[in-house]
């Protein structure tokens, strides 16, 4: 039975399912206005990890994941750039999917944008009016969160201890909302700035009101997951959450949430920041692949630093894959995988994804297949197929040998030779002159193999 942490309640407990083999999943997606950073990276590889995996063991899964195409951000941006605010997000939107494609990031199964849904959204601040659980004020629509009586649910306070003790945190606000607490739903426009009618005067929708509306009109009540990073925790998805309770409607059952990438001195990375590195330059200059690794590496909850190390220790741990994947290509194909070893695979997947103890249980796999190949055992085919499973649930995926020149594979076909008739000197010469011309040369029980 697959287990998670849920934030709602802090407890790793089973993933409910509103229906039998399906998987409903919202997750926060991009404010399109700037590229992509490690922290954005992060938190769609993890729950690509985590929809590859529910795939992998047969469950049917349908991943929301929302464009902010309309926020502050945006229209800053575009004011101090002189630029139309669209082009900056169809632009930001298209960098986003550019990154996600070379992370090899399955595309959501459904992706929103909130521009789309800006009638729905007005549709429903307009029903939380109604119901006494919205008010209009000069600068726009806001929430009553005293209407919402479990406020707070995620970050595990009430609201009187939030307000308390809150210091400088988000739930102050403008000075004419009737609750510290209380946040917009609709923001008036200003001059210039994008808007779109409403009831309530010309403007545009408050950032919170967005996924709500999304999620329950493609997932419906009670969808089983919702996810995103730690820092959308509060106020995001508890702003989200309580629209849908102040609706009276039922909305996720379990929630899920990533640490942060972390900087050198162990700050969240943010763009507000200043310390972001950009996705892209990572996945241009490097195997994207290896961002892959190192995630798989922490767990998911935990916070991560990327540094050139961990990095680069990554890059030679895929060339060793690589390595494995080109020499038991043909051992593994049409074997069935080791039954111990995906039975501890599925055990450590289905604990809280502890993807941790599942790379090391790959990786231990890999050199007992490597030992039973180079002892001729009987196990080396079911223990190959294995480590191929367990990449492929990963969405790891390994590059095996390219097609080998014809001069090439006709000099290591003469190394094998020389070996055999133990003319050793031969054989290292051959060996130096592959080496010299861009091969990795290895040799075993079965023969040489070379690889770029």
């Amino acid at each position: 039975m697959f287990r998670l942490f849920d934030t709602a309640t802090s407890q790793v407990r089973p993933l409910a399912l509103r229906e039998p083999g399906k998987v409903g999943i919202y997750l926060c997606g991009p404010t399109v206005y700037g590229p992509p950073h490690l922290g954005h990276g992060r938190a769609t590889l993890v729950y690509d990890i985590l929809r590859r995996y529910l795939q992998w063991t047969g469950l049917e899964v349908r991943l929301v994941s929302n464009i902010t195409d309309i926020d502050d951000k945006i229209i800053e941006r575009a004011k101090n750039e002189g630029r139309d605010w669209q082009e900056i997000t169809h632009k930001c939107e298209d960098m986003w999917f550019a990154a996600m494609g070379k992370l090899n990031v399955l595309r959501p199964t459904d992706v929103p944008h909130a521009t789309d849904y800006v009638q729905s959204m007005v549709a429903m601040i307009g029903e939380l009016v109604e119901r006494d659980g919205a008010y209009v004020t000069a600068d726009g629509v806001y929430l009553d969160v005293h209407q919402v009586s479990d406020y707070g649910l995620l970050a595990h306070q009430n609201l009187d201890e939030m307000l308390s003790g809150g210091g400088d945190r988000e739930v102050f606000g403008a000075g004419n909302k009737k609750n510290a607490a209380d946040f917009a739903l609709w923001k008036f426009s200003k001059p210039g700035e994008p808007a779109w009618d409403s009831p309530w005067g010309a403007g545009r929708p408050g950032w919170h009101s967005e996924c709500v509306v999304m999620s329950l009109d493609l997932l419906g009540e009670g969808f089983d997951l919702h996810c995103g990073g730690m820092d959308l925790k509060f106020p995001h998805h508890e702003n989200e959450r309580a629209q849908a309770v102040a609706l009276g409607k039922t909305f996720a059952k379990h929630w899920m949430h990533n640490g942060f990438v972390v900087d050198t001195e162990g700050e969240k990375m943010s763009k507000s920041l200043g310390n972001v590195a950009n996705l892209l330059d990572l996945v241009e200059h490097y195997d994207p692949r290896a961002y892959r690794l190192v995630l798989l590496q922490t767990h998911y909850r935990g916070p991560v630093r990327i540094s050139q190390d961990n990095i680069d220790a990554s890059v030679n741990a895929l060339s060793g894959l690589d390595s494995f994947a080109a020499r038991t290509v043909s051992v593994s194909s049409g074997a069935s995988p080791d039954g111990d070893v995906m039975l501890k695979f599925r055990d450590f997947m289905d604990n809280d994804l502890d993807t941790p103890s599942a790379v090391a249980l790959l990786f231990e796999t890999v050199r007992a297949a490597n030992t039973a190949l180079d002892a001729d055992d009987s196990r080396a085919a079911q223990l190959s197929a294995a480590v191929h499973e367990i990449c492929q649930a990963f969405g790891l995926e390994l590059k095996q040998a390219v097609v080998v020149p014809q001069d090439i594979a006709t000099k290591a076909a003469a190394l094998d030779a020389a070996r055999s008739a133990k003319d050793f000197a031969t054989a290292d010469v051959l060996r130096g002159e592959l080496m010299a011309a861009g091969w990795i040369v290895e040799t075993n029980k079965a023969g040489t193999t070379v690889r770029r």
